[in-house]
């Protein structure tokens, strides 16, 4: 007998741990009676946890002890040397020895990656593994990679994060041919640093769908299904997106409480409103996928409410069924062979 599609959960990681992560495992469970969980951490606390929600016992959950936490703030260096019995690390380790199929976590992403990277190590073809997200746009969605993994990158790593990006969009998206942009800071050949100059030129060589450079608003403007850039450039922008979001939103309820007037005209467009928010809201979105490794993990926003949080295991389980990573193997190969083949 086969056992059901399991995910580790990192249970202690993030800024609020158990209070977010056990009642969304209990919420995914709940849409799900096929998924098994493993909460990982230190098992007085997530009983107790589990006990105040009146789930002590509860089918499809159990806790494998952890006696460490990897700090927020921590080196990964240092959580990698001294931190081996963390949620985090144990959590991954699960994924290394084939007891869970995926892990998620909200810890300290530096940690999470250095972690993963050690345990699971990379996928053969990729040098270094990136961060990918989903981002609302006028044409649905854009993946965006790297988001931070690596600041420093050479043209042929682009090259990688675009197969993994497309990869990932074929299979969740069930796009066949997504579109690949290159970030740049404008549409023209002439323009772009030499990164990205030599990027363009080895994605152009490729069978990959690329339509060559994306500016900034394209990101959310274009009809494009990935985006690749380098992680300095991939966080900047996704933080500067995040912080525009939280200025309209802080702008908009500022108006309508300006006055009566406003207030009238605010209930009166209430219900479209909470439909704009609906479409942008960020907990819809979260779960950023640490590509490239062999093995799958999904980072949670250290923040995260128990929405975000179930969304972030949502998504591991649909990499998981869409076994994401082989399929990104299998891209590389054919790559590698057009290569020497050319």
């Amino acid at each position: 007998m086969t056992r059901p599609l399991t995910i580790a959960l990192d249970a202690m990681g993030g800024d609020i741990g158990p209070d977010v992560v056990v009642p969304a495992a209990l919420r995914m469970l709940e849409r799900r009676a096929d998924l098994s969980l493993i909460l990982v951490g230190r098992e007085d606390v997530l009983a107790a946890k589990l006990a105040a929600l009146g789930a002590s016992g509860r089918a499809g959950i159990v806790i494998r002890h952890a006696t460490q936490v990897v700090d927020m703030d921590e080196p990964p260096a240092s959580a990698l040397r001294n931190k081996k019995d963390s949620s985090m690390r144990v959590a991954i380790n699960l994924v290394k020895s084939g007891e869970a199929d995926a892990c998620v976590s909200a810890g300290n992403t530096g940690a999470l990656m250095a972690t993963a990277r050690f345990v699971l190590k990379t996928l053969p073809g990729i040098d270094r593994p990136a961060i990918c997200t989903t981002l609302p746009s006028v044409h649905g969605s854009t993946h965006m990679l790297d988001l931070g993994a690596n600041s420093d990158c050479r043209a042929a790593h682009l090259l990688q994060f675009a197969v993994m990006g497309a990869e990932l969009v074929r299979a969740v998206d069930g796009i066949e041919r997504p579109r690949v942009g290159l970030l740049n800071i404008g549409s023209e050949e002439i323009k772009g640093n030499d990164l990205v100059k030599e990027a363009h030129t080895l994605l152009s060589k490729t069978d990959l769908n690329y339509i060559g450079y994306v500016e900034g608003d394209g990101i959310y403007l274009s009809p494009v299904e990935v985006v690749v850039c380098d992680g300095f450039v991939g966080n900047v922008s996704l933080k500067t997106s995040e912080g525009v979001a939280k200025l309209i939103k802080h702008y908009m309820s500022e108006e309508f409480r300006r006055n009566l007037l406003t207030r009238l005209a605010g209930l009166i467009a209430l219900p479209i409103l909470r439909a704009f928010s609906q479409r942008i809201d960020p907990r819809r979105y979260n779960g950023a996928s640490l590509l490239g490794l062999n093995g799958i993990v999904i980072k949670s926003h250290g923040g995260a409410d128990v929405l975000a949080f179930e969304n972030a295991i949502r998504i591991a389980t649909i990499e998981v069924e869409k076994n994401v990573p082989q399929l990104i193997s299998r891209r590389l190969s054919s790559l590698l062979e057009q290569r020497l083949a050319s």
